[in-house]
């Protein structure tokens, strides 16, 4: 019996330190969902359910010592029992803690991107002492003072139990077992309870409190490692030939590549053909989102946007910079999971612009004042098509280095050099430049702007930093010879940050983009485009016929759809003209209407949540074939 109690306690333990960083959350955000016709209320009988399956796993080391462990050894368990409740309530602490300023930051509970990070500890060590001193401070003060405590307090806390005779102890395991095995799968249906159950509003923001943090970081561990059918099933299934028929006719591709085996290459001819081979230059603009398009932020921007052809219903296709590397660079959109740069499959054989150009004689490049590694951008890039990287390291003497790397300024000096060293040997390039300036924690020069927010690290700052070497780009640019003969783009990744009550912020996924140079008319485009609709274009304006298997069209296409395909965490988003459909792991399909920037729920149309479901799976079939050359 003595078992049964210490466990129960520390249940209640766990429990309650999940239920109170709930409760802060809950008031914290209580207007994001207080005038939602939803009980509000059922997120902490929901949640309950969740903290419940977390605590289950954690006491299963427990009971198995404390059931098992001879009598001798009674010493030994109990502080081997002591120090393992120390660390996982420590770190339940600290994962209460840090979930306030990531939801702050991302408008969600803690999940992959929460770990994805710490493959690069100079980076998140800097931006978590530049942005959060206070948070960090808190949460390290509230776990010693709980040590102190909980060590001086359980000095023999087990000791009582642990000398029961080994044979009372080994009867209470199969009845104990039992009730955690009951907890940890929270469901007597044909399957577990997993965070889908946490996901019963219609309010994203509702839902994300209802989660629990440290379930929502190991299940999208998992389901980030784990990408197999068995996963990608969790949408719902359908067979492989009906996903790509329907991902085919409602993009508008019509396939004539018989050599190849990629269901969507084709030959696509050129509305602007020319003996010339023009430079193609991609300045892929970190996370700058369409809400900062303003004459106070992005004065340069603007005045560019009257000499080339502006998108003006652009969107990005994830919330992450690999993401919109994929789109801007490789024409492909959010596979589920981890991105298709960080992916193995993806290493090399996988279609860009680069793989594209390099057999007609084009020199390729990558250009990033920080280190290439990040995000595997090197391995990426050297593996599909790029002849040769330029980062930090190639930078002499930079006028400025910030936490991400050598500021946007010596990005635009050091391309303007390299490209014209190419145009003067004669040597058509085509290249990615990737900003890195509007960052956090968003550490500029001194000097170069006039600041919107004065004396202040912050993002507005940084997007007009990073406007102003837009402006030196193309200013310099203009005066060299190559400038003449190139098509550039400037597109940016993804927006800041994705945040919104709906179950995926649309709004926030619109980004700018634009094409300049030699021959291209000044224009808006009006019509819903993605990242790779933007690719396709500007490879239309090299003037070549080519065979690729973008998921976009060039705008001049009469088979350009309007159509985009949004990911935010789990969760797609087709987006059809206003229509909407979005789909959900484990979850039914719903439809909406796009109105005053927020989903509106409206009747099901069936086939179009079957068609996003059928990019779902066709995009996860693209990869794991490696299918997409």
């Amino acid at each position: 019996m003595q078992i049964a109690k210490k466990l129960f306690r520390y249940y209640l333990a766990i429990i309650a330190i999940f239920f109170i960083g709930r409760v802060a959350l809950f008031a914290l955000y209580f207007d994001r969902f207080s005038n939602d016709e939803v009980n509000y209320y059922l997120s902490f009988l929901y949640g309950l359910k969740m903290d419940t399956i977390v605590a289950s796993m954690l006491l299963v080391i427990p009971l198995i010592v404390l059931t098992f462990t001879p009598s001798n050894l009674a010493k030994i368990s109990n502080f081997f029992l002591r120090l393992y409740f120390v660390v996982i309530l420590g770190f339940l602490i600290y994962m209460e803690n840090a979930t306030f300023p990531f939801f702050n930051q991302y408008d969600v509970r803690p999940n992959f991107k929460f770990v994805e990070y710490l493959e690069y500890p100079v980076e998140v060590f800097n931006m978590l002492i530049a942005d959060f001193k206070l948070p960090l401070a808190i949460a390290f003060t509230m776990i010693a003072i709980f040590v102190w405590f909980f060590m001086r307090a359980t000095k023999n806390s087990f000791i009582e139990a642990l000398k029961t005779p080994l044979k009372s102890r080994a009867l209470w395991f199969l009845p104990l077992a039992i009730l955690l095995f009951i907890g940890i799968r929270s469901s007597f249906g044909h399957r577990p309870a997993n965070i889908s159950d946490a996901m019963y509003s219609s309010n994203r923001i509702l839902n994300e409190v209802t989660k629990n943090s440290l379930y929502s970081v190991g299940y999208a561990i998992y389901a980030n490692k784990q990408y197999s059918s068995k996963v990608i099933k969790l949408y719902g299934k359908m067979p492989i030939v009906e996903a790509e028929k329907r991902v085919q006719k409602r993009l508008g591709i019509k396939r004539n590549d018989l050599n190849s085996t990629s269901p969507y290459s084709r030959l696509e001819k050129s509305h602007f053909p020319t003996p010339k081979k023009r430079n193609l230059v991609i300045f892929l603009q970190e996370s700058l989102g369409y809400q900062f398009i303003t004459p106070q932020i992005t004065p340069e921007l603007l005045k560019l946007r009257k000499e080339g052809l502006w998108f003006n219903e652009a969107y990005s296709n994830g919330t992450r910079s690999v993401r919109g590397i994929a789109g801007t660079s490789a024409g492909f959109l959010a596979v589920p999971g981890k991105g298709v740069v960080k992916r193995t499959k993806s290493q090399n054989g996988f279609f860009t612009f680069a793989s594209l150009l390099k057999p007609l004689g084009y020199h390729t490049m990558f250009l990033y004042g920080g280190e290439a590694r990040f995000d595997n951008m090197r391995s990426w890039f050297l593996g599909n098509g790029v002849d040769e990287i330029v980062e930090q390291k190639d930078f002499k003497n930079p006028a400025y280095v910030a936490t991400w790397g050598a500021s946007d300024e010596d990005l635009v000096k050091k391309a303007n050099e390299r490209f014209s060293k190419l145009y003067e040997e004669g040597k058509p390039f085509a290249s990615l430049m990737f900003s890195s300036s509007n960052h956090s924690p968003f550490d500029i020069p001194k000097g170069r702007i006039e600041e919107v927010k004065k004396g202040v690290n912050c993002v507005e700052n940084a997007v007009k930093y990073a406007d102003y070497a837009i402006g030196e780009f193309f200013k310099e640019a203009k005066k060299l010879p190559y400038y003449k003969d190139t098509i550039f783009v400037v597109i940016a990744d993804h927006n800041i940050r994705v945040y919104g009550d709906d179950v995926v912020p649309v709004n926030m996924f619109h980004i700018p983009a634009l094409i300049i140079g030699d021959g291209v008319s000044p224009k808006v485009y009006e019509n819903l485009a993605s990242q790779p609709d933007v690719l396709a274009t500007a490879l239309d304006y090299l003037g070549k016929d080519f065979t690729y298997p973008i998921l976009g069209h060039s705008i001049f296409s009469d088979d350009k759809r309007n159509i985009n395909l949004m990911q935010f965490n789990e969760n797609y988003a087709l987006k059809v003209g206003d229509k909407v459909a979005v789909v959900v792991p484990s979850q039914p399909a719903q439809t909406y209407k796009y109105v005053n920037e927020h989903l509106k729920l409206i009747e099901h149309d069936v086939e179009l949540e079957k068609d996003a479901l059928a990019f779902v799976i066709t995009l996860n079939h693209l990869y794991d074939k490696q299918l997409y050359r």
